[in-house]
């Protein structure tokens, strides 16, 4: 028990004269002893690279979990060391919800068989999103959290035990410079000075075996550099995997929604996924003209808009889905009877059928039912 007391009443000596020191030096009434030139910049390379690892470890986890409730219950778990249950993406949910809609739509419907092939293909991407975030916590996040929780506390600890290494050994200075301004007035003095320089020298040497120590650790850092570098690259290859999963199944879903009849996709509205790379002036979509664009020239002669004219305009009948709304962009006069003539700012509803023009659509506006230009409107819906 006196022990132990003893050894407390000698820290708080030691703690402080470290205090009192620290707070001389801030105050410039005393001596520091600098590091070498060496030793501060491993340091300021060490704080550089800490620094710019936890905010990219930081925004990774917002990159790859942006709902930070998620984040939070996959932090407790990690801390509690227990594993975390399966979560189910938002692709897949999404593709779930359409599935579960299509029974209630029918499946044998349009709309039913469609939500039922979309939603698998959302689940694809779901699995493909999950992939990417397992690859990413093993190979980028987690050696950096080693560093972070690991390695970075080690070289902090040492940096400490080197400050206080060093706070000892300016005590010490500052004790024999004292010791021996006394003994120039009295020579009773000799021993301090005696006492003094021995414990300077102890304290250099501890002092000089902790830098060391310190500056083999800060050496390390170009190891870690090397290390995240590797995790950087395979951060980038799970990346690039993922999106190509991605680009695959969009192609092969816009494939499978091409291929579905035309009654189900009207063949105005769908893309073609291997025609990503149409010009403009045979696309209803891109031709549309942008608000605030000079008025178009004429549109070509529409006598042949509904194919060899053999299908009349009153007899055009608006598919069952595929109508869309439009904003007329300028004035246009009919050219004939098969013509709507269009005033600029007025919504009509428009649509297309089988063999017609792609520079033509079919426009209503109440009653009145006629050929429009696509270079007149602009596609709101």
């Amino acid at each position: 028990m006196d022990f132990n007391v003893k050894k407390l009443a000698s820290d708080a000596g030691v703690f402080f004269t470290r205090a009192v020191q620290y707070t001389e030096e801030k105050l410039g009434q005393a001596e520091k002893t600098e590091l070498d030139a060496h030793l501060e910049n491993l340091i300021a390379r060490a704080d550089c690279t800490k620094n710019w690892t936890e905010k990219i470890f930081r925004q990774t986890e917002v990159l790859l979990q942006p709902n930070p409730s998620a984040r939070i219950e996959e932090f407790f778990y990690e801390k509690l060391d227990k594993k975390l249950p399966t979560r189910t993406t938002n692709a897949e949910l999404l593709g779930q919800y359409m599935q579960d809609a299509a029974k209630d739509f029918g499946p044998g419907t349009p709309y039913g068989s469609t939500l039922i092939t979309v939603g698998e293909y959302q689940k694809r991407l779901g699995g493909a999103e999950r992939e990417l975030l397992q690859t990413s916590a093993i190979n980028f996040l987690t050696p950096l959290r080693n560093f972070l929780e690991g390695d970075w506390k080690t070289i902090s600890r040492e940096r400490k035990l080197l400050e206080n290494r060093r706070l000892d050994l300016d005590v010490c200075k500052a004790r024999l410079k004292k010791a021996k301004l006394a003994e120039a007035k009295a020579a009773l003095w000799s021993e301090e000075v005696d006492k003094a320089e021995q414990e300077l020298r102890l304290a250099q040497t501890e002092f000089d075996r902790q830098a060391e120590v310190t500056r083999l650790l800060l050496e390390g850092i170009s190891s870690t550099h090397v290390n995240h570098l590797r995790c950087l690259q395979e951060f980038v290859e799970a990346q690039a995997a993922y999106y190509a999963q991605c680009h695959k199944h969009m192609q092969d879903l816009q494939k499978e929604l091409s291929s579905a009849n035309g009654d189900t996709f009207p063949n105005a509205f769908a893309t073609n996924a291997s025609a990503s790379g149409v010009s403009a002036g045979h696309s209803p979509l891109a031709t549309a003209t942008l608000p605030g664009a000079s008025s178009p020239s004429h549109p070509h002669n529409a006598s042949n808009a509904l194919g060899s004219g053999t299908l009349k305009i009153e007899e055009v009948k608006p598919p069952a889905t595929g109508t869309r709304k439009a904003k007329v962009l300028y004035d246009y006069d009919a050219a004939d009877t098969s013509e709507l003539s269009l005033l600029a700012d007025e919504l009509i509803t428009v649509y297309t059928v089988p063999g017609m023009d792609p520079d033509w659509l079919i426009g209503e506006r109440g009653n009145q039912k006629g050929k429009v230009p696509v270079t007149y409107l602009e596609l709101l819906s």
